[in-house]
């Protein structure tokens, strides 16, 4: 299977850089890449389109560009996600082993199955796997700097999220689903998934399946701070979709605009603060999974 591997080398999980490159020379690349900048990623998994596999060694953020890439040419490449990252959320959804040897020897097997992908029109036209959130999680990315995820690791989120909580605010939304149903709410954040996992292992989409075709759509209404608290606890141990506090729906399309404006990040990504299309793409990428 001819090889691509894309190495993020200020990924959270690498420490040492010499040797997690000889490590994964054990996956036999044709085309080993390193990550100098951003969008690095996205553009050397756009020039390995007609590879049979491309391998995303880094985070999230690093997946996500590489998913973008795969998609530019045309979802022909097969995804191996290797979890080098400081949230690996994806990788969970998916159940990746955070073991890299083990996660080696699940992609060199090279079983693969077809998983939902998203496309996101705001500002610019975005792909993603895992999950987009709008609204307080915008401004909490925000705050979220390379610098906090080095010296907090997992809790760099809940970090971030205490010091964008003074700017919390309720955002006047309007949800279209499948061009039908229209939702006029109050929002402090909206989350739209295609896996379970955000921010290190917090399951905000419990119930999501990468194959089913559908997204799962989490809205959280404007709430007090003593029902927010706790919400937010409910949220950490994923018990929040029967909330009174949440309007929990499911589609394969849902348009977004507010006021003001949301701020959405894609994979942990930000992306604009214009009006958001959410399209579901079935089954059109092919990604490398565990034996069971």
């Amino acid at each position: 299977m001819r090889t691509c591997v894309i190495l993020n080398p200020i990924a959270g999980g690498v420490k040492d850089i010499d040797a997690i490159r000889e490590r994964l020379r054990g996956l036999n690349p044709e085309r080993f890449c390193i990550s100098e900048q951003a969008g690095d990623a996205e553009k050397f998994a756009s020039d390995a389109a007609d590879f049979e596999l491309i391998v995303s060694a880094g985070g999230d953020g690093t997946l996500n560009e590489v998913v973008n890439g795969i998609a530019q040419g045309g979802c022909n490449a097969a995804l191996g996600a290797l979890p080098l990252g400081t949230g690996n959320d994806f990788a969970r959804t998916l159940g990746v082993p955070n073991n890299v040897e083990t996660a080696m020897e699940q992609i060199m097997a090279g079983k693969t199955r077809a998983i939902d992908l998203v496309r996101v029109t705001s500002d610019q036209v975005r792909y993603f796997i895992n999950v987009s959130s709008g609204g307080f999680s915008g401004v909490v990315d925000e705050k979220l700097t390379p610098e906090m995820k080095r010296t907090w690791g997992p809790l760099a989120y809940l970090r971030s999220a205490a010091a964008a909580f003074s700017e919390l605010r309720g955002y006047a939304t309007r949800v279209a689903l499948d061009d039908a149903e229209a939702l006029e709410l109050d929002l402090y954040n909206l989350v739209v998934a295609n896996g379970r996992y955000v921010a290190g292992g917090i399951p905000i989409a419990p119930e999501a399946d990468l194959t089913d075709g559908l997204l799962d759509i989490v809205l959280i209404a404007e709430r007090g701070p003593a029902e927010l608290a706790i919400l937010a606890a409910q949220i950490l141990v994923g018990k929040h979709l029967s909330s009174d506090g949440i309007i929990f729906r499911r589609a394969k399309k849902i348009a977004i605009s507010s006021r003001p404006g949301m701020w959405f990040n894609v994979d942990g990504e930000l992306i604009g603060n214009e009006p958001a299309t959410f399209e579901l793409l079935p089954g059109a990428l092919r990604c490398v999974v565990g034996a069971a």
